[in-house]
């Protein structure tokens, strides 16, 4: 098919639309039109050089999906030298003093002369890299290599939207970018469950990643360039190499700032985290304040980076060993270490849930020692096969619990046993499972186990369950820590002195909670069943438990097949009701819970009718007029609808009253239908 000038014109016009929405998605953060319409636009464009290669370019971003697999690396010699930076080995904030003082002295200044003007950046933990622009083209990009060669990359590098594929009229004609390719912590946390994936399913060769920076290294020094594409890198630039000089039609910069605004302006993502800052002080306010910030980045650094901020100033401070007077890198207490694993132990929580724990030699890392570590999960412990006596590498991220990230295969002892997960609770011994498409094992024991007491009790105290009022957090943590109950027939039979005599308890607070208890005593079997905290088993599934058997013993001696006959009760909940109640020590403290004066109205098993609402999905907002929230949940869910706590297209109705909000909006907004109370009335034909 010939070219013709319009089929040109729409080709040029659909690389300038696909350039400025790939900017203003990658960049900017700020996307103008959907991905699907941006995937049409670029589809047209696929299809159109297809059909005339003569029209192909290679700043197309078409030509970001990468290239054939290269056999190895072509070296690179760098034009102008990648320089490291001196590492401030202070950590506090002398270090930022230390370096103005050093600045100053290096360029004579005397104490009365004027603060000296600075950069500060974030410190990047991610993998240098060199772009180059040849007439406004990304001709070459290169690894930092030993700062003098380095290795091109240029296909891998292409597959990064962030990275311009070519640079507006006004760059000049030859232009070095230097930046980080890093990955975002959610990207990689999403990589790394799509590599756990493929290893569950069998996949050969594949592994998870330790951390970004490793990630994103291995992705851009990959020979295929359709891994690199796989993997979600992302870019930063903060400098410059070569560059036309003015008087060859360059830019006449005279600042470091300047530059990074121009590079913004050329397309290049800055992070917006770099700033002006006067004096040491401000360098020190700086560093404290990333400081704080530092675990909540949607990326990993490793410290911060200041920087003389006129160029002037920097060409008369020089170089010392291959090292720029003018910058310093001024870090944060490392945040991996390596150890040795003493032990694992297996910790239970407070809903039950066991978790192997490496006990570590003592170690230093992200600022505090460490001498635990979490696993996570028998699956964990099993992928990274940490055994007794391993050595291991650490990490600790702000106040987010240390974890092993990996071994060090080399210096493990020859016979050290694998990891096994016990099957019985360690704390009180009943049995521990896990449930099918769950990570965790689960100790079965609710109701006796001392590691899940103090939650056993909240839950059974809550308003929805027994409703006994004034048997909050702090009164049920001291009553177990100081011994006064063990499970929850306890609460029942506590008296007057042993309550008083709590500290904060005066005599009259204690003769309301027992009033509360004994009002709770008479209560529903829902309720009663909902208060007992078995897995799975939320209201809605408690009242359908109650209607289905009519009795509580009906429902404990049921098997799995009987309770799979309940409305909306699966395999999953099944089995948690069945293993709840086969347990000896839950029915004991059932028995004693009965014993201690705790009834309910139980009946004949209900005749099941038809649910008019059956498989509806219904969201309430605002205020009713005559009903409550809970009034109105209790009657829909009878009429066997779910009740959800937010809007989506998968909502039948939503039912709002006055000064009903964002999810009346947001109905509204997805073509819900929306119904005041008379309609919910008219939907449940009560009045």
């Amino acid at each position: 098919m010939p070219t013709t000038p319009k089929i040109q014109e729409r080709v040029d016009a659909l690389r300038e639309l696909l350039h400025h929405h790939a900017h203003r998605y990658y960049v900017l953060d700020e996307p103008e039109i959907p991905d699907a319409e941006y995937d049409r636009l670029f589809r047209e464009l696929q299809e159109l050089e297809a059909q005339h290669p003569e029209l192909l370019t290679p700043d197309s971003p078409t030509q970001r999906v990468g290239g054939k697999v290269l056999d190895g690396f072509v070296k690179v010699r760098h034009k102008v030298p990648m320089l490291s930076i001196r590492t401030e080995t202070d950590i506090e904030a002398s270090g930022a003093r230390n370096f103005d003082a050093r600045v100053r002295r290096e360029l004579g200044l005397p104490e009365s002369a004027p603060p000296i003007e600075y950069v500060a950046e974030l410190k990047f933990d991610g993998l240098a890299l060199n772009l180059r622009y040849e007439n406004g083209m990304l001709a070459q990009a290169a690894t930092r290599g030993d700062g003098e060669i380095g290795e091109e990359v240029t296909q891998n590098i292409r597959t990064i939207g962030q990275i311009p594929l070519r640079l507006p009229k006004d760059a000049p004609p030859v232009l070095e970018v230097r930046g980080e390719v890093y990955m975002r912590r959610d990207d990689f946390e999403r990589l790394n469950e799509l590599q756990r994936e493929k290893i569950a399913k069998g996949a050969k060769g594949e592994k998870t990643f330790v951390n970004p920076r490793n990630a994103a290294a291995g992705a851009v020094r990959q020979l295929d360039p359709s891994i690199a594409r796989r993997r979600p890198l992302s870019f930063f630039a903060y400098g410059w190499g070569e560059i036309t000089p003015p008087e060859q039609g360059g830019p006449a910069f005279t600042t470091h700032f300047e530059t990074l605004l121009t590079l913004r302006s050329w397309g290049f993502p800055v992070s917006t985290r770099t700033q002006l800052a006067t004096g040491p002080e401000e360098l020190v306010a700086f560093h404290q304040a990333v400081g704080k910030e530092r675990d909540s980045l949607p990326f990993d650094i490793d410290g911060v980076v200041y920087k003389v901020n006129s160029l002037e100033l920097q060409k008369r401070l020089g170089f010392v060993s291959r090292e720029p007077r003018w910058a310093v890198a001024h870090k944060y207490p490392a945040q991996e270490q390596m150890t040795t694993v003493e032990s694992i132990d297996v910790y239970v929580g407070r809903t039950g849930k066991l978790t192997p724990v490496a006990r570590l030699s003592p170690v230093f890392v992200g600022g505090v020692t460490v001498t635990n570590a979490t696993l996570h999960n028998e699956d964990e412990a099993r992928r990274k096969d940490v055994r007794v006596g391993d050595t291991v590498i650490v990490r600790r991220a702000g106040d987010v619990i240390p974890e092993v990230v990996a071994v060090v295969p080399d210096k493990r002892a020859q016979h050290a046993k694998q990891f096994t997960m016990p099957h019985h609770c360690p704390v009180c011994g009943s049995e521990a499972v896990r449930e099918e498409g769950e990570a965790d094992y689960r100790c079965t024991g609710g109701l006796f186990c001392g590691a899940q007491r103090k939650q056993a009790i909240l839950h059974f105290a809550q308003r929805r369950a027994m409703d006994i009022e004034g048997l909050g957090e702090k009164l049920v943590d001291q009553m177990v820590d100081g011994g006064v109950i063990k499970t929850l027939p306890d609460l029942y039979r506590l008296g007057l002195n042993a309550l008083a005599s709590l500290a904060r308890m005066a005599e009259k607070s204690a003769q309301n909670v027992l009033a509360a208890l004994e009002k709770s005593k008479n209560t529903t079997l829902p309720r009663f069943l909902y208060g007992l905290g078995i897995r799975h088993v939320g209201e809605a599934t408690a009242k359908d438990l109650a209607r289905h058997f009519g009795k509580l013993d009906s429902i404990m001696d049921a098997s799995v097949e009987e309770l799979l006959e309940v409305s909306d009760v699966g395999p999953v909940v099944a089995e948690s009701i069945h293993t709840f109640f086969q347990q000896k020590h839950n029915r004991e403290v059932v028995e004693q819970l009965r014993a201690c004066g705790v009834t309910w109205e139980e009946g004949e098993a209900a005749v099941r009718a038809p649910k008019p609402l059956a498989g509806k999905t219904i969201v309430l907002t605002g205020t009713l007029p005559t009903l409550s929230r809970d009034e109105a949940k209790d009657l829909l869910e009878a009429a066997g609808a779910k009740v959800a706590g937010s809007v989506s297209k998968k909502t039948d109705y939503v039912i709002a009253g006055a000064e009903a909000g964002s999810k009346l909006e947001k109905a509204r907004e997805l073509g819900v239908a929306v119904l005041d109370e008379d309609g919910l009335r008219d939907l449940l034909a009560v009045r």
